[in-house]
């Protein structure tokens, strides 16, 4: 009998349906407004939509129990917090938006920092089916 690892489920699911929700929320940000709008449109182009579609595949993969799904989880998440950690900073220096789209960047790139670390646990890719 395969042991059971505390959160996979929970992760997996949470994963799945805030990269649906964020699909959404990304194109919000890309027309919010004037301030960093340049930059606002090329991340979500060249990160945030990609970063999305594969957390949607990564986690499609986990549910299914598919060891590749750690694989393309751990690319996702460091796509997200190669995108969203330095946008978040720059916003919060240069227009000082700590309760606004800066301060959700940050805490999404500090959440998944945090989900990094979970799915680099080794348990995960010993206890799950080819």
């Amino acid at each position: 009998m395969r042991e059971r690892i505390l959160g996979y489920w929970t992760l997996a699911w949470v994963g799945l349906i805030s990269n649906i929700i964020a699909l959404p929320i990304i194109a919000l940000i890309v027309s919010y407004g004037p301030p960093l709008k340049v930059a606002n449109i090329t991340l979500a182009i060249s990160l945030g939509w990609p970063a999305a579609i594969v957390g949607i595949v990564s986690s499609s993969a986990l549910l299914a129990e598919k060891k590749w799904g750690i694989t393309l989880t751990l690319v996702s998440l460091s796509m997200i917090i190669s995108g969203a950690a330095p946008y978040s900073i720059f916003r919060l220096v240069t227009l000082k938006d700590i309760f606004g789209i800066g301060g959700f960047t940050l805490l999404s790139a500090l959440l998944s920092i945090l989900t990094l670390i979970y799915w680099c646990n080794p348990k995960h890719r010993r206890n799950i089916r080819l």
